[in-house]
């Protein structure tokens, strides 16, 4: 079934300042390069890239009370919330080309507050290998892109928990969670106390991507807005090297097709998160590539003659 394509605002995010690995500042213009803009409007989407977002420099400094750059850390998520809900307020659709995950507090921040002034219930997919679900007393690196999904249940520093000014910016049973493989101990008992949905890649063996899919974007309906937060060490290191955290056993090619083409399907997406692409760690930009291959199947492209 035709949709109309929606109006698509791009902007960088160019930050590591949550990572444990330089590099991932370098994401935007990488996806840049590979021909995001230009693919999205071979589809006929009416994109503007709105160009990068500012923020401080990174001091490369170890963690202070159990967080690593925190006020840096705050900014750069201000800066990623502000710009998302101009484009929200405007109707269209922010995609925040990142940068660590750590900058997902700050666009989800804003789509949640979106959500509770339009109405409209919020479901988050979180494409990625890790729960982070960490917080500062469990992870002895401090690295905050460890902990989005703690900060936004509530879980963490005020500035983050609080930055658009509620807490929980979402409760725990918006989120579902795909393609995990990777928990710390201490983490592993935080997901199961605040009961996150998450499919992991035994689950994916076990049932298949299609059912998990099904199961994960269940009970959406018209007054659902949908965020994906695109994590691309949720794919298979062999495919998608260009990430400063390698987990091996990830989503291969064709499954990561099949969830952004059922994505899709729903016509629901309003928001996108595309983060931890580290060009200095890929190869010849490679895993740019298939990410924007991925996010054109986001917007319609199937490999499948569909009517």
């Amino acid at each position: 079934m035709s949709r109309p394509s929606p109006s698509v605002s791009l902007f960088g995010v160019p930050t590591d300042i949550g990572a444990g690995h330089r590099g991932a500042s370098m994401g935007p213009e990488a996806l840049r390069v590979a021909g995001l803009v230009e693919a999205l409007r071979d589809r006929g989407v009416d994109v503007i890239d709105r160009g990068d977002v500012h923020g401080p420099r990174n001091p490369w400094q170890p963690p202070v009370d159990g967080y690593r750059h925190l006020d840096e850390v705050v900014a750069w998520n201000r800066a990623a919330m502000d710009a998302s809900l101009v484009e929200l307020r405007a109707g269209r659709m922010p995609v925040m080309l990142g940068g660590d995950h750590c900058l997902a507090v700050g666009s989800i921040t804003a789509v949640a507050r979106h959500c509770r002034e339009s109405g409209k219930t919020l479901r988050v997919l979180w494409l990625d290998a890790h729960s982070d679900f960490n917080t500062h007393d469990m992870t002895p690196s401090g690295n905050v892109h460890g902990m989005p999904v703690a900060c936004l249940c509530g879980l963490g520093p005020d500035a983050l928990t609080m930055l658009g000014g509620d807490a929980p910016a979402m409760l725990p049973t918006a989120i579902r969670q795909i393609g995990i493989r990777s928990v710390d101990a201490g983490e592993k008992r935080l997901v199961h106390e605040h009961g996150l949905a998450i499919y992991d890649m035994r689950y994916i063996d076990e049932v298949g991507m299609k059912r998990v899919m099904e199961e994960a974007l269940a009970g959406m309906d018209g007054d659902t807005h949908l965020h994906v937060s695109f994590d691309v060490d949720f794919l298979e290191p062999a495919i998608a090297p260009g990430v400063g955290t390698i987990v091996p056993g990830g989503v291969n090619y064709r499954e990561a097709q099949l969830v952004m083409e059922m994505i899709a399907d729903t016509g629901r997406m309003g928001s996108l998160d595309i983060v931890e692409l580290n060009p200095a760690l890929d190869d010849r930009n490679r895993t740019a590539e298939l990410a924007v291959d991925l996010v054109e199947s986001l917007f319609g492209k199937s490999t499948l003659m569909r009517l």
